[in-house]
């Protein structure tokens, strides 16, 4: 009986043991509660697979410099069309320590994404818990959230995603649409926001602004893909070669000058160079939203390139594509046309003050505003 107790004995303090060393499971669903250290968090709307692959990418490689490990949280609307399961399990797979997924499910629609809502309180807490927010690209987005009608060119695939992050934008910034509202910045000026391709758009339009929903029609008088393709390099904002569908492996922008306007983006680049960006959009500013200025346009001054905003020094929006890891890659092959050979990069083509030093200093800028 003694010889008996002593076995159980021994197979508890075993099983103690087994339990104690277990590792313990990545917790990468998170609440407003887990956001308690605003001082190095990074907020990334629309947290895909891509996206994250995207940010790791940046920081990892010293693109974005950061002085201290930063704390990455994605955040989204459970109404959104993508699985954040995938990006759970991508987190989960890489063992990735510093990144976690935080989302909403409250209803919003678009007579009242302009004014207090069901998710102020969840935009205010996430303000409040970190250090800066990037909106990246995305698809068109509703016409109804800038009062006008939707053309037949408009493609509308994940309203409740721009919902969401226009709400957002505006609880941040404010805009012409309510007057009365006071954005959250306010109590913190200094805060970051960047917004890339429709992130641009979507700071234009939360505070007040709207869109041309068609720049080859509406502003180029393009009516045929062969016409816009014949044109020049700088009309061209996305490589419509992909729209004959004849070959799935071209890149999917173009690449294009850029003259920028603003102090901001001259401190930057060399006030005499034009730099080489990638663009892949067919919608871009047409009013401009309240306190949002020009900083940069196309080299025919028709297409609106980057934006800021003249209330909040840290709140930027560009339309083109400046974050893809292949702008940042010797070996990263790119191709234009169909069924043509290509042996060469954007770093062959545009590196140097062509462009790759362009993108360089302007995510060493973003990385100082994060210090």
């Amino acid at each position: 009986m003694k010889k008996l107790s002593g076995n159980i004995f021994l197979l508890t303090i075993l099983l103690f043991v087994i339990i104690s060393c277990k590792p313990e499971t990545k917790k990468v669903f998170i609440t407003v509660d887990d956001l308690n250290d605003s001082l190095n968090t990074l907020i990334i709307m629309h947290p895909t697979v891509n996206n994250i692959k995207t940010i790791k990418y940046l920081t990892d490689n010293g693109i974005i410099p950061i002085k201290k490990r930063v704390k990455i949280v994605g955040v989204y609307h459970n109404g959104e069309i993508y699985n954040y399961r995938e990006s759970e399990e991508y987190i989960l797979k890489h063992k990735i320590d510093n990144i976690q997924l935080l989302s909403t499910s409250f209803g919003l629609n678009p007579d009242i994404i302009y004014h207090k809502n069901s998710c102020s309180a969840f935009f205010e807490d996430i303000f409040k818990g970190s250090k800066a927010i990037i909106f990246f690209g995305g698809p068109d987005m509703p016409p109804v959230c800038y009062g006008e009608p939707t053309s037949l060119l408009t493609e509308i695939t994940d309203p409740n995603r721009h919902l969401m992050e226009l709400s957002f934008l505006f609880h941040l910034l404010g805009g012409s649409q309510d007057l009365q509202f006071k954005p959250l910045l306010e109590q913190n000026s200094k805060f970051t926001i960047l917004g890339i391709c429709l992130g641009m758009q979507s700071i234009n339009v939360a505070t007040g602004g709207s869109l041309y929903q068609d720049i080859p029609s509406q502003i180029y008088g393009f009516t045929s893909v062969e016409t816009i393709i014949a044109t020049e390099t700088n009309k061209q904002h996305r490589n419509y070669y992909n729209n004959y569908a004849i070959d799935t492996n071209l890149v999917w922008g173009s690449f294009h000058q850029v003259n920028f306007t603003d102090d901001v983006f001259k401190k930057i680049v060399n006030a005499s160079i034009n730099p080489y960006v990638l663009s892949s959009h067919h919608q871009c500013v047409k009013k401009l939203g309240q306190n949002i200025t020009i900083a940069g346009l196309s080299m025919d001054d028709k297409v609106v390139e980057a934006i800021k905003h003249s209330r909040f020094p840290n709140v930027l929006g560009v339309q083109f594509h400046p974050e893809p890891p292949f702008l940042y890659e010797k070996n990263e092959v790119i191709r234009f046309v169909p069924n043509q050979p290509s042996n060469v990069s954007y770093l062959d083509l545009y590196g140097g003050d062509a462009g790759e030093n362009f993108h360089r200093e302007f995510w060493k800028y973003f990385g100082s505003l994060l210090e």
